[in-house]
């Protein structure tokens, strides 16, 4: 099937991010991660012209096909599937929890510009104990620009750019797999970097037992604020006072002069906990 003579005739918007999948072999391998089932209900964000969405609905019970632009919206009607049901709307204005009884399935080739926003929509803020999005979804596999992916499936053993908040936020509510690397001439237009698919587990409980997640969140902010600074420096400008900050660290045997992004997430948990009890 010849997806760029197809993508071609359709006039991409620059300011929605658009660019399509055109690679027949990835948009193969995206049914083959996502592991769709007769009995599955997806969520398809980003949809664009339907490359996808005409996979989808083969394999899917009922496909849900979230698209902003109304130009594709009427490309994805031409589809005339019983089981696609298309919402013309923007994602981050949309409450997955209102489109079905039954938990989804989540795809998505979404405009780069607005990745983390959209994680942060699909999985809640890591204090945010019962986002309704979340509590619908099992899965989630997302074509995101290559060094988000990074981000996502980093560490602190991998190189500080990498880890940091957005990789806290992935992590501490799904388990994280990048699947592939794709390159720019997967799509048209060519994007100018390369993208790379990543899976989501999403988890059932949050990856930390915590007394204050709010706590825990602000913990976390204040040590990637300022990367150049150390830890105990970062969390005394972050507003923690200077005494919790001393007696936090000693027990848990840190150096002051140690920086945020060479902590684990279970470090961190650790590490907010000691800072609740040394206020006390």
């Amino acid at each position: 099937m010849n997806y760029f003579e197809r993508a071609k005739y359709f006039r991409t918007k620059k300011r929605l991010g658009q660019n399509f999948l055109i690679d027949g072999e990835v948009i193969r391998n995206i049914l083959d991660y996502a592991d769709i089932k007769p009995d599955d209900t997806v969520v398809e964000i980003g949809p664009g012209v339907g490359f996808v969405t005409e996979q989808l609905i083969k394999k899917a019970k009922k496909v849900i096909a979230i698209e902003l632009d109304e130009e594709a919206v009427k490309e994805l009607e031409k589809l005339k599937a019983d089981n696609l049901q298309i919402i013309h709307k923007d994602i981050l204005k949309t409450d997955l929890s209102e489109l079905c009884d039954e938990k989804v399935k989540v795809v998505a080739n979404i405009p780069y510009y607005i990745t983390s926003p959209i994680i942060a929509h699909l999985l809640g803020e890591v204090d945010d104990l019962a986002n309704k999005n979340r509590s619908k979804i099992t899965d989630i596999l997302l074509m995101v620009q290559e060094e988000v992916a990074r981000r996502m499936a980093a560490n602190e053993n991998s190189p500080a750019k990498q880890y940091g908040l957005l990789t806290i936020l992935s992590q501490f509510w799904a388990d994280v797999e990048i699947k592939e690397f794709v390159g720019r001439r997967s799509f048209f237009p060519a994007p100018k970097v390369n993208s790379a698919l990543v899976y989501l587990k999403v988890r059932e409980k949050p990856l930390l037992d915590l007394t204050d997640y709010s706590h825990f969140k602000r913990t976390v902010k204040a040590a990637f604020a300022q990367r150049r600074k150390n830890i105990k420096n970062c969390l005394v400008h972050g507003g923690f006072a200077k005494d919790s900050v001393a007696k936090a660290l000693t027990p848990l045997g840190l150096d002051d002069n140690v920086r945020g992004e060479k902590l684990s997430i279970e470090t961190f948990g650790k590490l907010s906990e000691a800072l609740i009890n040394a206020r006390d």
